[in-house]
C-alpha cells in the first residue's frame, strides 16, 4: 500500500502551489466583500437596489465561509505550520500540530465547506420565492443546515463510541515521519470515517442542489440566466464529484508519498474552482450587473417569483 517513495522537493512545489493559490483566492473574497459592502453603502440612496440587497448577510456570510476555508488549508501544509505563523513564538510541539490536524479535518470537512455549499443551495432557492427571507432567518437556516455534518466530524474525530470501537487506522487524522533532516514532521491526512461522512453528505447535497437548479431554469426563459445557472451547477457538481474521488484515493497512500501529494492539491484545487465560480457567479457577476443598472434590473440571485418578469431580468 505504501510502495511509492517519497520526494520531498515535490511535495514542497504542492505546498508553494497551495499556499500561492490560497493567496489569490483570499484576494477574490476581499474583492467579493468589497462589493458586498458597496452594494449595502449604495441601497441606502436606492429603493430599487433595497430588494436586490435583501441576503446581504448571507452573501457576507458566504464569504467569510470560503475565506476561512482557505486559511483552514493552510494548517495541513507542514511548510507553513511549523515555520511561518510563529515568528515571536516557540516552535509548535508534534502533538500541538497533530491538534491542529484534527482541528483541520474538523473544519474543513464538518463547518467551511458543508457552509459555502449549504449557502449556495440557499441563494438558489431563494431565487424562486416570492418573499425574501429576513437576513438574520437567512444565516439561521444555513448554520442549522450545516449542524449535523459539523457534530459528526467533531465526534468521530474527538471521540469514539464504546458500544462500537473504530479502529485507529480509520480516525487517523495525521502520521509522524522524518523529514529530509532526519528530524520529526507531522503530516496531515483525511481520515476515513470524517471521509465518508462528508461523501454521505455530498450525495444529498448534490441531489438537493440539482433538484433546485432544475426547478430555477424550469422558471426563467432568458437564456443568459439559463447559461449562468447551468455553469454555476457544473462548477459546484463536477468539482465535488472529483474531490470525492480524490478523498477516496488519499487513504490508500500514505501522506508521505508522492501521490497522496498529488490527490491532497487535487482535492484542493476541486474545492477552489467550486469558491471560485460561486463567489463570481452568486456575488461579483450579479452586484455587478445590479449597479450598473441602477437596480432597475434585477438579477436571479434577488427574489423572484415565478409571476415576475423574470424573463426580463439579467
Amino acid at each position: 500500500m505504501y510502495l511509492i517513495p517519497s520526494v520531498p522537493y515535490l511535495d514542497s512545489a504542492f505546498d508553494l502551489a497551495t499556499i500561492c493559490l490560497i493567496s489569490a483566492l483570499l484576494l477574490l473574497s476581499l474583492l467579493s466583500l468589497f462589493f458586498v459592502f458597496h452594494l449595502r453603502l449604495k441601497c441606502r440612496t436606492s429603493h430599487q437596489l433595497q430588494n436586490f440587497n435583501s441576503l446581504w448577510t448571507v452573501r457576507l456570510l458566504l464569504v467569510l465561509f470560503i475565506s476561512f476555508w482557505a486559511v483552514n488549508e493552510l494548517l495541513r501544509i507542514p511548510f507553513f505550520r511549523r515555520r511561518y505563523p510563529y515568528p515571536f513564538l516557540p516552535a509548535l510541539t508534534l502533538a500541538q500540530q497533530a491538534g491542529l490536524c484534527k482541528v483541520h479535518v474538523v473544519l474543513s470537512l464538518g463547518l467551511y465547506e458543508p457552509g459555502f455549499l449549504v449557502t449556495f443551495l440557499f441563494l438558489v432557492n431563494v431565487s424562486v420565492k416570492k418573499h425574501s427571507r429576513d437576513n438574520k432567518w437567512g444565516v439561521v437556516i444555513v448554520f442549522a443546515l450545516c449542524l449535523p455534518i459539523f457534530l459528526l466530524q467533531l465526534f468521530f474525530t474527538y471521540f469514539s463510541p464504546p458500544e462500537v470501537p473504530i479502529p485507529g487506522f480509520l480516525k487517523r487524522s495525521f502520521m509522524t515521519i522524518k523529514d529530509e533532516y532526519g528530524n520529526d514532521a507531522v503530516l496531515c491526512m483525511y481520515p476515513l470515517v470524517n471521509t465518508l461522512v462528508f461523501c454521505a453528505f455530498a450525495i444529498v447535497y448534490a441531489v438537493c442542489f440539482l433538484l433546485s437548479c432544475w426547478r430555477v431554469v424550469s422558471l426563467v426563459i432568458n437564456k443568459g440566466l439559463r447559461v449562468r445557472i447551468y455553469a454555476l451547477a457544473s462548477a459546484v457538481l463536477f468539482p465535488l464529484l472529483v474531490q470525492l474521488l480524490f478523498l477516496g484515493i488519499s487513504v490508500v497512500f500514505s501522506p508521505a508519498d508522492t501521490f497522496y501529494g498529488g490527490a491532497a492539491l487535487m482535492v484542493f484545487l476541486s474545492v477552489l474552482c467550486c469558491t471560485v465560480v460561486g463567489e463570481s457567479i452568486l456575488i461579483i457577476r450579479p452586484i455587478t450587473e445590479a449597479l450598473s443598472a441602477g437596480g432597475d434590473c434585477c438579477l436571479w440571485i434577488r427574489d423572484v417569483g415565478p409571476g415576475k418578469q423574470v424573463a426580463d431580468e439579467g
